[in-house]
């Protein structure tokens, strides 16, 4: 590879990467920090999230006593809860040993007074680890209005047993993280509703504020957490409650309900879930040491870079844009599909928005980038073969850019072919040079088509020569045949012209064709300022002297012995053997025949004839006599045949000239 093709892969390289590390970045912050994009995001993982968590068993340490409609309608009222009730709620629930007890009620305020003592009473004297709702009123959450509801739950609340029942939503009022709790206005740092409840069980939890893991549904239908009613809590065995964590709490519609991941749910689930429920989530969570399976903004960042690549790939390899449009869609899918079964199978869920994005926008900017480069590789594409090749081969090379021979030059296989006109330079000094200019144009443009008809490409018309090249600009299989099938094609249109031309008083002389098969240079050669795709080397050189050797022999068509040999279904017969002028050993030259010539014997005649010649033997003359008589015009033979009365012997034949 040449220094500036290395330069210009460089140079795409690092646009590459610049690219791929842009579009991730970017990619990543604006899911982070845009609206809609963060909408969209989370709206994609919620939906992972409901239909793709792995099934779990019912949670075995948590049970929640929900205060319903029938509970409340024992009482005169709803709200605040009757105390009394609550207190011998608890008192039930401690009879039955658990291992702690969770109230997520606020007591803020007074009711009948020896109800409140009551309660008040059992919740100073519990035994079993006891924790209650606290709050207090701060810039970013003023849920107690009155000061002096405050007051009332300072001092209704042991210290000890006061738990933060925040529950922190994003922009849009949906509930993702657990509250690690803060620091009220005395100082004291009072942890989150399931902090403090994990840390009655002795398990350590982290003080940061996380999301929440949602704990899967059973697969045979129970419901996450065990959940009973809490006016019939005495009337249930003592086992349901032993050794778990209660919490109490409110099941009423539109009383405590807070929006979830599950507000897309169609199972069934519901999206607006009570607070104890939520709470009850993330107490299985510290209680399970679980985290959550949502990948963080690094890992994302991972991903975004990973498709990054793959979409600045896609924008730059050289197919057609819809296609190329097609496989990213496909990627895009396949990642989301891969990133669903993955977490379906108990791994990290990541972020579906973030990664799309960074390949989306790095497949357009490659696109655009290498559009501009595309447009103007194709404009040199049709400058330099539109007039060379068949407008279909100019095509597959504008689809596919990778087909085509390097244009800076390199050594590969090809058959040249070259013909020139015989006595053309006499016959331009006999007629009118708009006349022959004429028949000369028309002569060269089915010349050319046929070239182009068998899959070549016409490299340069010299005067009335033509030069052509099979397999290039693009690889064409069976190359040296589609070049001797197109000879013998010129050679039936040349021999036409050159009687039509005659009915007109032009003599147009016959055309004379070589064909040779062997590696040369090709590439776009020439200066700065002028250049031609085009051949060099000894075998182009070849050709042309092969095409020579037609004058000598008297034949149309030369063709070398390493075409004829990549030639299955042609028929040819051996003119000679010919050292060529400059050179010490002999080529092989054949002629092809055309369909219908040397029937009834006369090409297997030949062939022993020459067969015979070949090996010196005495019995070759009376062989070509016999074919002379039967083929006086037959120039091979009749060349031939008068070597042999010179006295010549075998069938090599040195040229002293070009």
């Amino acid at each position: 590879m040449t220094a500036s093709a290395w330069l210009s892969r460089l140079k795409q390289a690092r646009a590459a990467v610049i690219v791929v590390v842009s579009c991730a970045v970017v990619a990543v912050f604006l899911v982070q920090f845009l609206a809609f994009l963060i909408s969209a995001n989370q709206f994609l993982l919620d939906w992972e999230v409901v239909n793709y968590t792995p099934a779990q068993v019912q949670d075995p340490d948590i049970v929640i006593v929900a205060v319903t409609e029938d509970t409340l309608a024992q009482f005169p009222y709803r709200a605040p809860i009757d105390r009394a009730f609550m207190a011998d709620l608890l008192t039930a629930l401690a009879k039955k040993q658990p291992r702690a007890i969770g109230v997520d009620y606020l007591f803020d305020q007074p009711t009948e007074p020896d109800k409140d003592a009551a309660l008040k009473q059992v919740i100073t004297g519990m035994k079993v680890p006891l924790r209650i709702a606290y709050v207090e009123p701060s810039k970013a959450d003023d849920n107690i209005a009155e000061p002096g509801q405050v007051a009332y739950l300072k001092s209704y609340v042991p210290p000890d047993k006061r738990v933060m029942v925040n529950v922190p939503e994003d922009q849009f009022d949906v509930v993702r993280w657990i509250y690690p709790g803060q620091r009220t206005a005395d100082g004291r740092y009072v942890m989150g509703f399931s902090r403090g409840l994990a840390e009655t069980a002795g398990v350590k939890t982290p003080a940061e504020q996380v999301p929440i893991a949602w704990r899967g549904k059973p697969a045979n239908g129970d419901p996450v957490f065990a959940k009973f009613p809490a006016h019939a809590v005495k009337l249930l065995p003592d086992a349901w409650f032993r050794n778990k964590v209660v919490l109490v709490g409110s099941d009423i519609t539109l009383v405590d309900r807070h929006r979830t991941p599950f507000m897309i749910s169609s199972q069934g689930r519901g999206g607006m879930l009570a607070g104890v429920e939520i709470q009850a989530y993330a107490l299985s969570q510290l209680l399970h040491h679980r985290s959550s399976p949502i990948t963080p903004w690094q890992i994302d960042l991972l991903i975004a870079l990973a498709m990054a690549g793959i979409g600045a790939a896609l924008g730059s390899v050289p197919r057609h844009a819809a296609q190329r449009f097609a496989a990213s869609l496909f990627v895009v899918a396949t990642f989301w599909l891969g990133a669903a079964i993955v977490f379906h199978a108990g791994g990290p869920l990541a972020g579906p928005v973030a990664p799309a994005l960074a390949l989306g926008m790095a497949f357009f900017a490659m696109e655009a980038i290498s559009g501009g480069e595309a447009r103007a590789q194709r404009k040199f594409i049709e400058s330099v073969f539109s007039h060379h090749v068949a407008p279909e081969v100019v095509g597959q090379i504008l689809n596919d850019p990778a087909r085509m021979t390097t244009l800076e030059g390199e050594r590969r296989v090809m058959t040249f072919l070259f013909t020139d006109v015989a006595d053309f330079t006499t016959l331009s000094e006999k007629v009118e040079a708009k006349v022959l200019g004429h028949a000369l144009n028309e002569y060269l443009e089915v010349m050319t088509e046929l070239v182009q008809k068998h899959g070549g490409m016409v490299d340069k018309f010299i005067g009335d020569a033509v030069v052509a090249i099979f397999n290039a600009p693009i690889d064409l299989p069976g190359h040296a045949e589609a070049a001797v099938r197109c000879a013998l094609e010129m050679d039936r249109f040349s021999r036409n012209f050159s009687i039509e031309q005659a009915a007109q008083g032009i003599p147009f002389g016959k055309t004379r064709i070589g064909v040779h098969t062997g590696a040369a240079m090709v590439g776009n050669f020439g200066s700065r300022t002028r250049h031609n795709y085009t051949a060099a080397g000894d075998a182009v050189n070849t050709a042309a002297r092969l095409e020579g050797l037609n004058k000598y022999f008297g034949t149309n068509i030369s063709v070398s012995g390493a075409t004829r040999a990549e030639c299955g279904t042609v028929s040819f017969r051996p003119t000679a053997c010919v050292v060529l002028k400059g050179k010490t050993s002999a080529i092989e030259v054949w002629e092809p025949l055309q369909d219908g010539h040397l029937q009834n014997g006369l090409l297997a005649r030949y062939g022993e004839a020459y067969a015979m010649l070949k090996m010196g033997a005495p019995d070759a003359g009376k062989l070509f006599e016999s074919l002379a008589h039967d083929l006086p015009e037959d120039p091979c033979i009749t060349f031939h045949l008068n070597r042999l009365r010179q006295g010549v012997v075998g069938d090599t034949v040195v040229m002293t000239e070009k």
